[in-house]
């Protein structure tokens, strides 16, 4: 189950990150997190009892639930902070995959407080994070860019970008293994994400206030189009929040993690396909390494 829950995860946040790029180009990162934020704590405050409740948040467990929950938000705002500024100026296909390296970090984590894997699991770990840093290797730049889209990006924003994608692989990184081993066994899971939610939002919120406003950008859609996009981001990554979270109860932090970071894999798919962002073999070398390490990891 566990292992289901992961690649439904990754399959959610690759689209939701593939809708994000269109989002940050025209209102930027911060009000994109903001809305991302607001949007997925309401459609998890509607469902949350469908999901099992509210945890231990409302249990008499006290103010320990939500003190650990609120550290989550915050180091989850950091880091979807970080990932939608590299989208916002990087090439989708480079930056994501970067941003999906954080089992590497979480992997490392969970071994020094006491995980234990099986060697085939360990040999799908190594080849998912090979393919990773080999999907991140940055190629040309696209000679035909999207229509009516923003024009490629230069050579100092796409180091910049990669460099935005690095700090979030390392909030992402050590995020899921705080959920792992602190989290999750002390909120419950879906709760878990609530707070996360609530926490975002309530932060991303003050930030907004206090950044200048910037200008949107000529995007090529209708405010109709951006909210549903921002609203289909919301839904989708909440539930791919969700799936990893409880998914974390059924199986391994470093094998969850290892599984829901395929998203940056499925963004890369997407992006190519619409978006036509031309991938050197070596991204395709890597994006086969990836699948190969799902196949080891699910042994």
């Amino acid at each position: 189950m566990g292992i289901l829950l992961g690649l439904v995860a990754a399959l959610s946040w690759g689209t939701a990150d593939f809708f994000a790029r269109f989002v940050t180009h025209r209102i930027g990162a911060l009000r994109t997190l903001f809305y991302m934020q607001a949007g997925g704590f309401l459609f998890l405050s509607l469902a949350l009892p469908l999901l099992g409740g509210w945890g231990h948040l409302h249990d008499g467990s006290g103010w320990t639930p939500w003190a650990w929950g609120s550290l989550a938000g915050l180091l989850n705002t950091a880091a979807m902070f970080a990932l939608y500024r590299s989208f916002e100026i990087g090439k989708l296909s480079v930056v994501a995959p970067v941003s999906s390296s954080y089992p590497a970090l979480t992997v490392l984590l969970s071994l020094l407080t006491g995980e234990h894997l099986s060697a085939l699991r360990a040999v799908g770990i190594a080849l998912t994070v090979a393919g990773v840093i080999l999907a991140s290797m940055s190629s040309a730049p696209p000679r035909n860019p999207s229509p009516g889209g923003p024009p490629p990006p230069t050579q100092n924003n796409s180091r910049t970008a990669i460099l935005w994608a690095v700090c979030a692989a390392l909030g992402f990184g050590v995020l899921f293994w705080l959920l792992g081993i602190r989290v999750v066994p002390r909120v419950g899971g879906p709760a878990s994400v609530w707070m996360i939610r609530l926490s975002s939002m309530l932060l991303s919120s003050v930030l907004v206030f206090a950044w200048p406003r910037r200008a949107p950008s000529p995007a090529p859609f209708s405010r109709r189009n951006l909210v549903l996009l921002v609203s289909g981001m919301a839904l989708l990554d909440t539930s791919a929040f969700v799936c990893t979270n409880v998914g974390i109860l059924f199986d391994q932090v470093s094998v969850v993690s290892v599984l829901a970071s395929l998203y940056g894999a499925v963004t890369v798919a997407l992006a190519a396909a619409f978006l036509r962002e031309k991938l050197a073999w070596w991204q395709w070398s890597g994006i086969a390494l990836i699948f190969a390490g799902v196949f080891f990891v699910s042994r």
